[in-house]
């Protein structure tokens, strides 16, 4: 019981952590185009978070089950990736750089997994279908959307971006910034709602993995009658107080700001007017939702970011800033191994100390 409240105040921890780090990707372009103070932002982007992650548990399902065999993950193998998971967090939000929370989780899932099972590769699930008939694993559900959502951030920004300057060529600057200076306040609230429905539901997931784990393993027998809620039988529901605790914890943690990913995404990648901002946080956002109702766990950093980028594009290619552009990519592709070494290795060094 002890071990699972650890892991409770990890997952929490985790889930602050993921909202000021992910603020960025809900309010840097209304920041930096002005149509919003930097507090006033950050209390629109807090409340559709909070909404956004009351929206559903499609992929909170898929983390606590779709990704590796659960049978052979213990409460440590949770608390260790969830470590993993924070540290990277930290270490990326001290740089400025506004790398994935969600591959951070998965890649810190699957090597503490792959750790506890004694390097058995089998207990990553690759590609399967669950009982409704739907696919599942890390290839159709990680891998693959790692790719296929920052082209579509990148090639949507910049066709609604083309569409928008064609549209209003003939409009003078001043109607263009008054049109979208309010356009934008809708864009944000959806990009902030699309965070919280996928983001908050990754802490969901992992929280009701640990509850199977206990559950299963005999650590909840003794629990008295009031503390029943703990218990998550084998078709891994999401329980209420589980998506509340999360919901909150996230829009606590957008409330808390993180201004240095919000100056790398709405100032040092490509300048911004309120249209592009509006388009940049329209396609994205319309990515993100798309990817939560069919409980596929993308990278909001990675759509929001390449939608920046894909509407700098479409100005002309030389108003992104490719240096910047490097110094993120790096962080993407850093991620997932780094993260699945430290899973990895937190689990072998806690069981040689005796955990």
């Amino acid at each position: 019981m002890t071990l699972f409240l650890l892991v409770l105040l990890a997952a929490i921890v985790f889930e602050y952590i993921n909202g000021f780090h992910d603020t960025a990707n809900a309010i840097a372009t209304v920041v930096s185009t002005k149509v919003l103070t930097p507090r006033a932002a950050i209390v629109w982007a807090a409340a559709w978070n909070l909404i956004g992650a009351l929206a559903g548990t499609a992929v909170a399902k898929t983390i606590s089950g779709g990704l590796v065999d659960a049978s052979a993950v213990n409460m440590l193998t949770v608390l260790c990736a969830l470590l993993a998971a924070i540290a990277w967090g930290l270490l990326t939000w001290w740089l400025g750089l506004p790398s994935s929370s969600s591959h951070a989780l998965i890649g810190g899932l699957c090597g503490a997994a792959l750790a506890t099972a004694q390097g058995n590769w089998r207990v990553l699930i690759w590609s399967d279908v669950d009982k409704k008939g739907a696919a599942v694993g890390l290839w159709p559900k990680v891998v693959l959307p790692m790719f296929s959502s920052p082209f579509l951030g990148f090639v949507g920004g910049a066709l609604l971006m083309w569409f928008l300057m064609f549209v209003l060529q003939k409009a003078t600057p001043r109607l263009v910034n008054v049109i979208f200076g309010k356009a934008q306040l809708l864009s944000a609230g959806f990009m902030g709602f699309g965070h919280g429905s996928n983001d908050a539901q990754k802490t969901m997931g992992i929280i009701t993995l640990a509850l199977f784990t206990g559950t299963t393993s005999g650590a909840f027998k003794d629990l008295p009658a009031w503390a029943s809620f703990l218990r998550v039988n084998e078709f891994k529901e999401i329980p209420f107080w589980v998506v509340l605790t999360c919901a909150l914890t996230m829009a606590a943690g957008t409330a808390g700001g993180g201004w240095r990913i919000i100056r790398t995404m709405g100032h040092k990648m490509v300048k911004l007017q309120p249209v592009h901002g509006f388009a940049a946080e329209t396609t994205a956002a319309l990515i993100i939702h798309g990817a939560s109702t069919i409980g596929v766990p993308v990278s909001t950093t990675h759509v929001i970011s390449t939608s920046i980028m894909g509407v700098g594009a479409a100005k002309r290619i030389s108003a992104v800033k490719w240096g910047v552009v490097e110094r993120i990519l790096w962080a993407w592709v850093l991620t997932l191994p780094i993260t699945g070494l430290l899973g990895y290795g937190l689990v072998r060094l806690l069981r040689a100390v005796g955990a």
